[in-house]
């Protein structure tokens, strides 16, 4: 356990040579199969498609950090002097990264049993949670589908940074067709994006023929 909550910025100021990295290539492997399995067997109806966009939701940097933040592992990670002082025990990819390494932690400990079950005590409420989010699971997925089906073109999405590192907003636009449809404001450019998305399928679904918002 205490690999998996070894950054390399902490093993690289030691001098060691051992971090979380392999743990955490062996626990998105692991959640993956473990999540994959679980949803084919409660949602028998759902098509490919649909499964295929729950488990990117589930399995996600976003919601592994938001999991994280839950079991508060951000106050337990062996972190350099550098991400220490930008606050990297607060980021997404390094919280996401140490959930999967402690996932991988668990498996190499316990195996599949052991980590099966740890996987469903973390993960199953947000299973069940994404699950009923509808076109919310992947905003960008869905505006996508929306698009294509009113015979449009894919949305492009442009995204501007904002402000020190250890503060950065990121400012994210959905354009389709020429058009600014959404806009979102977030710490992280997957969220800003996802936020954009989610206006532009609003206003896409109520004014299927022409955005509101031109090109700014």
């Amino acid at each position: 356990m205490e690999l998996a909550l070894t950054h390399r910025s902490w093993a690289y100021e030691h001098g060691r040579g051992a971090t979380n990295e392999r743990l955490e290539f062996l626990g998105d492997a692991v959640l993956g199969v473990i999540v994959t399995d679980h949803i084919f067997r409660i949602y028998p109806d759902w098509p490919e498609g649909q499964l295929a966009r729950l488990r990117a939701a589930v399995v996600s940097g976003h919601t592994l950090a938001s999991v994280s933040r839950r079991l508060e592992v951000g106050s337990d990670l062996l972190l350099g002097k550098g991400e220490v002082l930008t606050h990297g025990e607060a980021k997404d990819s390094i919280l996401a990264d140490a959930m999967e390494a402690i996932i991988g932690a668990v498996h190499v400990t316990g195996g599949f049993a052991a980590s099966t079950a740890f996987v469903h005590r973390i993960m199953d409420p947000t299973i069940a949670e994404a699950a009923e989010l509808g076109a919310g699971l992947d905003w960008k997925s869905s505006l996508q589908e929306l698009a294509v089906a009113q015979g449009r073109g894919a949305p492009d999405y442009v995204c501007a940074v904002f402000g020190p590192d250890h503060e950065r907003l990121f400012v994210a636009e959905a354009h389709i067709e020429g058009r600014m449809f959404g806009r979102g404001e977030a710490t992280s450019r997957r969220a800003a994006e996802q936020k954009a998305a989610e206006m532009a399928y609003g206003a896409l679904a109520d004014h299927p023929v022409k955005a509101d918002h031109p090109v700014k």
